[in-house]
């Protein structure tokens, strides 16, 4: 689910990158409407003395999680790549022509550019956001481990439950549908919370014991306990599961480490990666390690780690650069009443009809 990642791939595409920023030139250091960040920086404090994270932040990137494979363990684009990465193509002289309107099904392409928010907000250009293993890629899978590809078609794709997101593997009820589309998980929400084509938003909240944090994807908001350090972290039973699993944190100096465990088995244990490679297996034994470090007055540095050894043949690291917005964040209701699941559900039943009429 990574945005983009054919701008990463060679030759280097001259497709702006639609960087709110610019490159200060052999440093690869990126201005947006925050500064570069300093080893010297000293977060800003909260009244109870912790660093403060509050505020609404974008997670918005259009770096490809998984490193391309020509890079190999480069981490970053040196300058050449940059420059060439920053060139604005030429306007299209039929940009502002009439458009012609959508054949009957394809409504779905009115999602152009003028809909998706993948600007990357870091202070670097990386060439992904996995960092760990060192090639920048999500390691193997255990053997046996099943992977759940999901459809936008008809076609039944795999048996329930349907761990997809944004996409079925049926349409013979509402179960068959994505996670987003019965609004139970958002398709960038996590946790991890990975960029995505559109709302990749949050807003922290914070108390002396308490931090909360709130996706705008179906404004899931997870209240996280803090305790004194990892030695003294609680957990619910094991038998208690959850979407978004159970979440616990400390202050690491100043550094906020939040500990997810006791997911259920109805999601993927990762889905920060392009849909079309499917879902694999669940993540009822995965660990998440979540890290949020205030690097600069309009950075933080959110840094994940999936642990999930059911699942992978090794853990995993991604680091994801979030700036702060100077707005407010709207509640995403995620059409109440979900008309669109009737309507989708509906019109594959008199889809069914017409084709038993025309074959009979």
């Amino acid at each position: 689910m990574s945005s983009n990642p054919s701008l990463w791939e060679p030759p280097m595409s001259k497709k702006i990158l639609r960087f709110i920023s610019c490159a200060l030139s052999g440093t690869g250091c990126l201005f947006s409407t925050l500064t570069c960040a300093t080893d010297d920086y000293l977060a800003p404090r909260t009244e109870w003395g912790q660093p403060d994270l509050q505020g609404v932040w974008s997670f918005s990137s259009n770096i490809p999680m998984e490193r391309p494979v020509h890079f190999g363990d480069r981490e970053f684009l040196n300058s050449e790549e940059i420059s060439a990465a920053l060139v604005q193509p030429p306007a299209s002289k039929d940009s502002d022509a009439e458009q012609t309107p959508l054949p009957a099904g394809e409504v779905g392409k009115t999602y152009d550019d003028f809909w998706n928010e993948q600007a990357a907000v870091g202070s670097t250009f990386r060439t992904s956001h996995i960092v760990y293993p060192k090639n920048g890629r999500v390691p193997q899978l255990q053997d046996g481990v099943a992977v759940q590809f999901g459809t936008r078609g008809s076609e039944k794709t795999a048996e329930r439950p349907a761990r997809h997101l944004a996409r079925g593997i049926g349409i013979d009820g509402p179960e068959d549908r994505g996670l987003s589309e019965r609004c139970l998980v958002g398709f960038n929400a996590g946790p991890p919370f990975t960029p995505s084509v559109y709302n990749n938003n949050i807003q922290i909240f914070q108390s002396r014991d308490t931090v909360v944090i709130m996706t705008e994807m179906i404004h899931e908001a997870r209240i996280v306990p803090l305790y004194d350090s990892a030695d003294d972290l609680a957990s619910l039973h094991d038998d208690i599961r959850l979407y978004s699993g159970d979440s616990r944190g400390y202050w690491e100096g100043d550094t906020l480490v939040v500990i997810t465990k006791n997911f259920n088995s109805l999601t993927a244990s990762f889905a920060g990666l392009a849909a079309d490679l499917g879902l694999p297996g669940t993540s009822y034994d995965k660990v998440l390690t979540e890290k949020f470090s205030r690097v600069g007055p309009s950075a933080i540095d959110y840094e994940f780690t999936v642990d999930d050894p059911t699942t992978y043949t090794d853990k995993f690291t991604g680091i994801i650069p979030v700036a702060k917005i100077d707005g407010l964040l709207y509640e995403y209701a995620c059409h109440e009443g979900n008309y669109a699941m009737l309507y989708m559900l509906r019109g594959a039943r008199v889809q069914e009809i017409n084709s038993q009429i025309i074959n009979n």
